[in-house]
């Protein structure tokens, strides 16, 4: 490695003399005899000089008022400043540490000490400058990481938002449905998971589980693929029998979304089971497959159990007419479907405006 670049100011020309010879076979040596001077040059060479030793008392711009240049020009950060001077106070070197002088260097010179403080000064920040080197480039080099993480998320979630757009479509074509009634699905659920996140913190969602508990909620369903036509499509009321084979769409469902490996994303996996595993159990235990009682029930399941219930009752289903959206409410509310929990009745409340309006813009032909 080559000599290092260090820039002696004093405006006595026999202090720098000294100074050049105690130096001149370690250093590349620059001079200057005031602050002017020493500011022009630092400026020209600021990639260079590893040091500057400054005397203090000088002409034009004394010692003093180079350092707040240099500070003010966040120079002081990669170039060390030794002070030169006679003053030995405590109250100049307090000042002078004050001002970003990193070190001092007392009149009378001593060559040991001069060497010494200097070779200090311009290793510690050599190691120091290398340090912030080696840190920002990891640094860019990490912020180049975070953005194509969240490129390959952004695309995986696109991807895994396909998958679920067309297992629903199967499955509203399996069980004769409009793609009208998935998308009231997502919106009610939406709207209700939104409505629970801001009043009821106790169920720690996010903002990012309210997306994937809206879009896994088109797989609430996706288990009666595997239930015969015979009791899916059957126009009239089920039996006992048929009904207990109904119900397996539950269990059926999240072993297809367990199969389902190219769902990469393992959060949205665990909400899409649970929406297809328990979103036909009830508050009081009285639902199935599990009998699950109160927040035993996943929210996730909670809410698009609320969804799928107000969505069925507006609906048409080859059993009955739609009801409105008033009597889907009092209907709710009043038990007739099965007990849900006094927040999320709370909730639905809450949401009625904008299911009326979902209901109204998404209607069935």
């Amino acid at each position: 490695m080559g000599k290092k670049t260090v820039l002696i100011t004093d405006d006595v020309e026999v202090n720098r003399v000294i100074l050049r010879e105690i130096l001149k076979d370690e250093y590349n040596l620059l001079e200057a005899a005031d602050g002017l001077e020493t500011m022009e040059l630092v400026h020209q060479n600021s990639d260079s000089i590893s040091a500057v030793l400054l005397d203090v008392i000088m002409p034009n711009m004394d010692g003093f008022a180079v350092l707040e240049n240099m500070a003010e020009e966040k120079l002081l950060d990669r170039i060390p400043v030794l002070l030169i001077s006679a003053d030995r106070s405590v109250e100049f070197e307090r000042d002078g540490y004050q001002k970003g002088a990193f070190d001092f260097i007392h009149k009378p010179f001593d060559g040991l000490i001069v060497k010494a403080r200097l070779k200090r000064a311009v290793e510690l920040y050599e190691n120091k400058n290398h340090l912030k080197e080696v840190v920002g480039k990891k640094t860019e080099l990490l912020q180049k990481q975070i953005v194509q993480l969240k490129t390959q998320e952004k695309q995986l979630r696109k991807m895994n938002s396909n998958i679920i757009d067309v297992m629903s479509s199967v499955v509203e074509f399996r069980n004769l449905e409009s793609g009208l009634h998935v998308k009231r699905i997502r919106k009610y659920s939406l709207v209700l998971a939104n409505t629970v996140m801001a009043n009821n913190p106790e169920y720690h969602l996010t903002n990012a589980k309210v997306e994937m508990i809206a879009s896994a909620s088109a797989l609430h369903d996706v288990g009666k693929i595997g239930i015969p036509d015979s009791v899916l499509l059957k126009p009239g009321k089920l039996t006992p029998e048929e009904f207990e084979v109904m119900k397996t769409h539950t269990i059926k469902g999240a072993a297809i979304i367990d199969e389902l490996e190219w769902i990469q994303d393992e959060e949205i996996h665990q909400v899409s089971t649970d929406i297809c595993m328990y979103h036909h159990e009830k508050w009081d235990g009285r639902g199935y497959p599990k009998g699950l009682k109160g927040d035993e029930i996943p929210i996730s399941a909670q809410i698009v159990s609320i969804a799928d219930c107000f969505d069925a009752l507006t609906s048409v289903r080859c059993y009955k007419p739609p009801y409105t959206a008033e009597e889907a409410y009092n209907m709710i509310q009043e038990g007739q479907c099965g007990a849900f929990s006094p927040q999320m009745l709370k909730c639905l409340t809450l949401c009625m405006p904008e299911f009326k309006r979902i209901h109204d813009q998404y209607a069935d032909d």
